[in-house]
């Protein structure tokens, strides 16, 4: 597990497991977003078990599956509600960190100019110019 910063109040990851939430509490996150659906793959962690991981370490969490390839436009008004409602640093988990970089992307995207929301997202190794329509 290994954050990436996209902006102050968030960073993204790929998958975790129960046992990184102590790490997570640790690094100063407040709260968790998981965006990937359970049983998305045999091997990864159920949300319920990262909750209650989360629960034990006073870290306040959000369920938002979204399925790769298939964002709506209401994950992304959820996703920009929970940043909104939590307390942060949030730290995002979904397989890559990609959908999470994404969703957040296009979260910020009636706030902020396009230009900062892929320098942001660069510096933390996600090229989101394709997310926008412009081209790599």
């Amino acid at each position: 597990m290994t954050p990436k910063t996209i902006t102050d109040s968030l960073s993204v990851s790929t998958q975790i497991e129960p046992e990184n939430v102590a790490q997570i509490k640790e690094l100063g996150f407040k709260a968790i977003i998981c965006n990937r659906p359970d049983g998305e793959a045999a091997d990864q962690a159920n949300f319920a078990a990262i909750q209650a991981a989360a629960e034990t370490a006073g870290l306040e969490t959000r369920f938002l599956p979204i399925i790769s390839g298939h964002m709506t436009e209401q994950d992304v008004v959820a996703f920009g509600k929970a940043l909104e409602e939590l307390p942060g640093p949030v730290f995002a988990y979904c397989r890559t960190g990609t959908r999470c970089a994404t969703v957040w992307a296009l979260s910020q995207a009636n706030s902020r100019p396009v230009e900062d929301i892929l320098k942001d997202s660069a510096a933390a190794g996600y090229d989101l110019r394709p997310v926008f329509g412009i081209a790599g």
